[in-house]
């Protein structure tokens, strides 16, 4: 994999339609990560993006993605390898019958999961460890070798190490405290919502057949929903996509409340979520809301 310098990481970022700003150290914090051959943490709320730093980044180095999605009772088994014992008692049979021999743990009996895939492909791949949070203590504990060394000991075959170093991607909602030494090995991101001049600048990116004052409209909206309502569930950037995408699909080129009212469960995701926004807001307090402030000129070009 080439080298590259953090101008040219940015403009490959751009080049994928990936939005940052120098105020996120998104892009800067990436770069030191890959140069450093480090694992890059990335904590933040749900929907704000994370995941998409890896994708994002196999795009950028045209290197594959292999994805291990975290969930409560994961172990080692299923993240790192399983014998393939149906395969194994088949050869026993065989074995009897023929008096040969061989080895039952080799390679040959070994189904790679996506720990060992990611150390055993011949070239360097993005591996993203997605939602670590959900995981156990033990199984945090399990990683430190991987990360720290880009190895595993499997007991039967002796010590992996890896052909080329992954780009290592671990994400957590912060669903609970993570261990000091999975910190240690990693450098730390921190995502937040984007500010709405950054999602208007993702809107007309993704979706650029959308009118800018709608776009800056449909972003504000989601800005607003994010900030003054205790929500369950916040809406996501590819969420707000979605809803831009459904308002280019019918037509409009203003936000109206009837339109807000029929389109909310693209936003909303819950039940509970839609009567918060009735009880505490509405669609037309909402409308109110993305009026700016008399005197305020910053996006008088939005409205034109």
């Amino acid at each position: 994999m080439a080298r590259m310098t953090l101008e040219e990481f940015e403009k490959a970022l751009e080049g994928t339609g990936y939005i940052t700003e120098q105020q996120d150290r998104i892009a800067v914090t990436a770069f030191l990560a890959v140069q450093l051959e480090k694992p890059l943490l990335v904590t933040g709320p749900p929907g704000v993006g994370k995941t998409e730093i890896a994708k994002v980044l196999s795009q950028v180095f045209d290197t594959p993605l292999i994805r291990l999605q975290c969930y409560e009772g994961l172990d080692e088994t299923r993240a790192l390898y399983e014998w393939n014992y149906q395969r194994q008692l088949l050869k026993i049979q065989m074995q009897r019958e023929s008096l040969g021999e061989e080895d039952l743990f080799s390679e040959a009996y070994l189904l790679e999961r996506p720990l060992l895939k990611a150390l055993k492909t011949e070239e360097r791949s993005v591996l993203l460890i997605d939602e670590i949070d959900k995981t156990d203590s033990e199984f945090e504990a399990f990683l430190f070798e991987f990360l720290g060394e880009f190895q595993v000991t499997i007991p039967e075959m002796g010590t992996v190490r890896a052909k080329k170093r992954p780009i290592v991607i671990l994400t957590s909602n912060g669903e609970r405290e993570l261990s000091d030494g999975l910190k240690r090995r990693c450098v730390f991101l921190h995502v937040e919502a984007p500010t709405v001049d950054k999602e208007v600048r993702i809107i007309r990116a993704k979706v650029p057949e959308l009118p800018e004052r709608l776009a800056y409209q449909v972003a504000r909206a989601v800005g607003v929903l994010r900030e003054k309502l205790n929500l369950h569930k916040i809406p996501s950037i590819a969420e707000t996509l979605d809803w831009a995408k459904a308002l280019l699909v019918m037509g409009k080129t203003d936000l109206d409340p009837a339109w807000v009212d029929a389109t909310l469960t693209l936003l909303l995701k819950s039940q509970e979520d839609v009567e918060i926004f009735y009880r505490e807001l509405g669609a037309e307090r909402l409308l109110w809301e993305l009026k700016p402030p008399r005197g305020d000129g910053q996006h008088h070009a939005h409205g034109k």
